[in-house]
């Protein structure tokens, strides 16, 4: 850093005068990072051609110049916009051609001016400025006194820390007459702040405010050169900590090998491991670096532990690793039907997906998601696919899961940290191309820890998941061979962005005679061998299987049915262990001694016999139900709509548009308008403890509150499912063939569907679909002509019907 002294008169003050400056067209020298101020003498270094020519002519006709800063140095021909418009009217005092070709300039400022407009851009800048005076301070002003004795201290502690300062500075700093703001001037120059930071401070008009932002600067600049110092200290300390435990460790290490005691077993270990991986080049050169630091660190330092466990995850991936995979269809097809009974549908569209992968010879295919209730086989069918490929099976259940680590991994610098869920399954399967099973996909949470979901799309995605990246290995990592089958009971749950990667095959639940067959095919044999008993030790028969499933079960698949299977191989472990007599033949009877009474009654149609009481599917988690809608009318205003059983929203709503149809529409159903206003209406639905909404129960509902109205009955053993519209329309809905077993497991013969859920009875097996009749309708007077009966219940309510509702006639032609 180097400092210019001050010309000064024979009293001691700066030259600042200056007569005949020309403010319409003066020269204006743009300088790179450099200010100058009004009293200061500063030397310059001229290179561009249009400066030397400016100085040329302004020293040889002894012009003022104007001197301002650019705002970016590395601008060659700068305008008004790059430069800065507060600047110094200058005095040329000498000019030196130097040794190197270069020219200076010692330049003394002496009033600062505004840069109004440029007038000439050639050869060189001119411009119309405006004069600007500094405001002086009183000599008696003591304020300022302290002030500049404060300045002055502070900038001798600054220069501290920049070396060895100059006598010639420090004498400046001493004999310079602080109470004209020449100080304050001079160190403005100076003190090495940015271009922008001495713009500010030349931009002032005060001198004694000027000195308060130079103090203010000086104090920053102080406490920065303070930390620097303290942070160089402790760099410095650690560096020679480093440096001594280093050596100490090589003088250990001398001894050890002296004493035939070395700890490069585990190192040579590694790098034997190492030899044997078919990795690329790049990954053995992350290999290399990292064991290399790992024989910088001492064993006994906490770091050795970290980076050995690091590099043992990284050996331990199965690195181009694959097992050869067995497209054979026919053997995938046999292996899925030896282990699951039924599920056709689900088979042919795995076998199906299969056969794309086998012609396409990579797994650029998207990824299967297996939807269905509980208990289906969807985890089991994952490991079906494993044994049909001659694939390793992985399993990874991301229920709960709410954290992206889990995923990706955790960065190293964390205490604790491992790989992601995903490469700790490759490292347990051994192989890159895996059956990997992400079971309960649509569990997955997040909070302020991330959004796992979101880090899945990456692992799941067939144009990305060749370069998967795990926070703690640090590598990428191709996961394009792996083979992912994700479950799910939910699809609504599930992050769409990640259902769009995603095949879906729908993996519904089980009619009667499948459960029957899968007990006795697969459960009851599992059950056998895990209780310790033999094939000949116990018998259940089917009628035996068909009254546990229908007494002690109620779910689409088979979880509860193979725990009863299990408490009843208990009690017969029990008795054989004991030596007890026992009935080998498990007979109906026998229920009741080995699973207690019933859990469950069977869902039955209830009969016609009651005005209001109609039949519903519902779709549940477990399956679908046949649902009861009870209405009922007791004298009142008729303003009141009671709605009970525990609804949610969407089926509330659905009763106040029903109830609206029927009122718009009571001449054509035969209903005296008055009724509406002199009787309440109620509508109920049984099982109060269990929540229900959505809006499959429209029909439904309408149909019993126009049953209500009329006291007509309802068709016997008829069920019916859709959602309604104000219009009059019908809805699809879904969950069909979930309804359709409810509807035959409790003796439904005639079931009304929406015209558009047709397809969705198309797509069903046909021995579903013994016994029932379908009648597809697309609007309620369709629904009503059909459910309503001409006759009416027995005991009827005397609701003031119109003297035509007497006669015998049809709603709604």
């Amino acid at each position: 850093m180097s400092f210019v002294p001050i010309v000064v008169d024979v009293d001691g003050n700066p030259d600042m005068t200056c007569s005949n400056v020309p403010t319409e067209d003066l020269p204006i020298l743009p300088l790179r990072d450099m200010v100058l101020f009004p009293g200061v003498t500063m030397p310059i270094l001229v290179g561009r051609k249009s400066s030397l020519a400016l100085i040329d002519e302004a020293f040889t006709n002894k012009r003022y110049i104007g001197v301002t800063c650019q705002k970016n140095p590395n601008i060659e021909e700068p305008g008004i916009n790059d430069i800065y418009t507060i600047g110094v009217i200058a005095e040329i005092i000498k000019v030196f051609q130097l040794p190197d070709g270069n020219t200076s300039v010692i330049l003394q400022g002496k009033q600062r001016f505004s840069l109004l407009n440029i007038t000439q851009n050639s050869p060189y800048l001119k411009g119309e400025i405006a004069l600007l005076d500094d405001i002086s301070v009183s000599k008696r002003d003591k304020e300022f006194k302290v002030l500049v004795d404060a300045i002055k201290d502070t900038t001798s502690e600054y220069l501290k820390y920049l070396g060895e300062p100059s006598r010639e500075l420090l004498s400046s700093l001493r004999n310079i007459d602080g109470s004209n703001g020449l100080l304050i001037n001079f160190l403005c120059t100076n003190i090495p702040f940015s271009a922008a930071r001495k713009e500010s401070l030349l931009a002032e008009s005060s001198i004694k405010e000027r000195g308060l932002l130079l103090y203010s600067e000086l104090g920053k600049e102080l406490q920065l050169m303070e930390i620097k110092k303290d942070i160089h200290n402790k760099t410095h300390q650690y560096i020679s900590q480093q440096q001594r435990e280093h050596f100490l460790q090589q003088q250990i290490k001398t001894i050890q090998e002296e004493l035939g005691d070395t700890s490069d077993s585990d190192i040579d270990e590694l790098l034997e491991r190492a030899d044997k991986k078919k990795w690329s080049k790049e990954v053995r050169q992350v290999f290399d670096k990292e064991l290399k630091k790992l024989q910088r660190f001492h064993p006994q330092s906490p770091d050795f532990s970290v980076q050995y466990n690091y590099i043992e995850n990284f050996l331990d991936l199965p690195w181009g690793e694959y097992t050869k995979d067995n497209f054979n269809l026919e053997n995938a097809k046999k292996q899925l039907d030896k282990d699951h009974f039924g599920l056709e549908k689900v088979k042919d569209r795995i076998i199906e997906h299969l056969a794309v992968l086998k012609l396409r010879g990579d797994m650029k295919s998207p990824i299967i998601c297996l939807y269905g209730p509980p208990g289906v086989g969807k985890t089991s069918l994952g490991k079906s696919i494993a044994a049909a490929l001659n694939r390793k099976y992985v399993r990874v259940s991301f229920g709960g899961l709410h954290d992206e680590a889990e995923i990706r991994g955790h960065r190293r610098t964390y205490i604790g940290a491992m790989p992601g869920r995903i490469i700790q399954g490759l490292q347990k399967a051994k192989s890159s191309n895996p059956v990997f099973v992400l079971d309960e996909i649509d569990k997955i949470g997040n909070d302020y820890k991330g959004d796992p979901a979101a880090a899945l799309l990456e692992a799941l995605d067939p144009e990305q998941n060749s370069a998967f990246h795990d926070n703690y290995l640090d590598v990428d990592y191709d996961l394009s061979k792996v083979l992912f089958i994700a479950t799910a009971n939910n699809l609504g749950t599930i992050d769409r962005p990640l259902l769009d990667r995603m095949e879906l095959i729908d993996v519904s639940g089980y009619i009667m005679e499948e459960k029957v067959e899968i007990g006795r095919r697969h459960l009851v044999p599992k059950q056998l061998a895990e209780h310790g008993l033999k094939r000949g030790d116990v018998s259940i028969p089917k009628k035996t299987m068909e009254a546990i499933i229908e007494g002690y079960t109620r779910e689409s698949g088979v979880r509860e049915l193979d725990k009863k299977i299990a408490k009843i191989m208990r009690r017969i472990a029990r008795k054989k262990g004991a030596e007890e007599e026992y009935n080998k033949n498990i007979s109906v009877d026998n229920l009741k001694e080995l699973l207690g009474e019933k859990e469950y009654s069977k869902e039955i149609y209830e009969g016609n016999e009651y005005a209001g009481v109609v039949t519903g599917l519902a779709w549940t988690a477990v399956g679908g139900e046949i649902l009861f809608i009870e209405s009922s009318l007791c004298k009142g205003k008729g303003e009141k709509l009671t709605l009970t059983g525990n609804l949610g929203d969407v089926m509330k709503e659905s009763a106040v548009i029903a109830l609206q149809y029927v009122r718009s529409h009571a001449e054509e159903l035969g209903i005296d308008e008055d009724v509406f206003e002199k009787w309440n209406l109620h509508i109920h639905v049984p099982e109060g403890a269990i929540p229900k909404d959505g809006p499959s129960a429209g029909i439904t509902m309408i149909t019993s509150i126009a049953s209500s109205f009329t006291q007509r009955k309802v068709k016997a053993n008829l069920a019916m499912t859709g959602e309604i519209t104000l219009r009059g329309r019908v809805l699809p809905v879904g969950g069909i063939k979930e309804k359709i077993l409810a509807a035959k497991r409790a003796g439904i013969k005639e079931i009304i569907l929406c015209e558009q859920n047709r397809k969705d009875i198309n797509e069903i097996q046909p021995e579903y679909l013994k016994c029932l009749t379908f009648h597809y309708v697309n609007n309620i007077s369709e629904v009503l002509n059909i459910a309503l009966t001409e006759k009416k219940v027995s005991h009827p309510l005397i609701l003031n019907y119109q003297t035509q509702n007497t006669q015998t006639h049809s709603p709604l032609q």
